[in-house]
């Protein structure tokens, strides 16, 4: 349970750093789940899967600070939205996997679990007299054990592999990806035709292909009778393919 539960210190400890929050925030340490209860209905979830399995709710006491992160543009970047790069961030403490759509939801039930640990977030003692500013929940499931990685991820291969032939005929979503960027909301809304975006790829670098989301190969792009094709250069493993 002790790694599990340093896992869980820094998810939170991550969280904490990335949060757009006027002031700093640092993690005070474990706390009992009753005082976060009574937010309980205006939390933040959201699931993570991949090394391991894992809940997060982040409940805050005051969210005025969401509107100013988000440029004032009500409607147009939603709280979730300001939330999701601290929430993965968070995420990214477990090792590679994918983070899920965040809600806002009722987390008593996650707050209530015996399993679950919950971080308070104070503001910098130097500010305000280091008030609670919220809480970060974060439950493992499976009894909150840490699986050995190479090992859960040939047992899922072959527990995947041997379904297969189930939905062989299942159609998916292929994608070929030359780049990502990312930029700042004032940025995204200043765009027009004919700027230009620099991606975080060199010229000549290989592709990345994803089937429904996961990465599984990279290739070249390449030009077919007109249209634009990708050749193979590189089938990943189940490993690799993680992200």
């Amino acid at each position: 349970m002790s790694i599990t539960l340093t896992l869980h210190e820094s998810a939170a400890e991550r969280l904490a750093m990335q949060l757009p929050t006027p002031a700093t925030l640092h993690v005070s340490g474990i706390v009992p789940s009753q005082a976060a209860a009574a937010y309980a209905p205006l939390a933040v979830t959201a699931s993570f899967v991949g090394a391991v399995t894992a809940d997060f709710a982040l409940i805050l006491t005051d969210r005025s600070f969401l509107a100013a992160a988000g440029g004032g543009l009500n409607g147009v970047v939603s709280g979730v939205d300001v939330l999701r790069p601290a929430m993965e961030d968070a995420a990214e403490a477990f090792d590679a996997g994918v983070l899920g759509e965040l809600r806002e939801e009722d987390a008593a039930g996650l707050l209530s679990d015996s399993e679950t640990a919950v971080f308070e977030l104070r503001q910098s003692p130097s500010s305000d007299g280091g008030q609670v500013f919220g809480w970060f929940a974060v439950r493992v499931r499976e009894h909150g054990t840490v699986q050995d990685n190479a090992a859960a991820r040939s047992a899922q291969s072959g527990a995947i592999s041997s379904r297969l032939g189930l939905i062989s005929n299942v159609e998916m979503a292929l994608t070929v990806e030359i780049g990502r960027t990312r930029m700042s909301v004032r940025d995204a809304l200043a765009l027009e035709p004919g700027k230009v975006i620099e991606l975080d790829r060199s010229a000549g670098a290989p592709a990345d292909v994803l089937l429904n989301g996961r990465l599984i190969a990279h290739g070249e792009v390449v030009v077919v009778d007109q249209d634009y094709a990708v050749r193979i250069t590189r089938i990943l493993d189940v490993a690799e393919g993680i992200y």
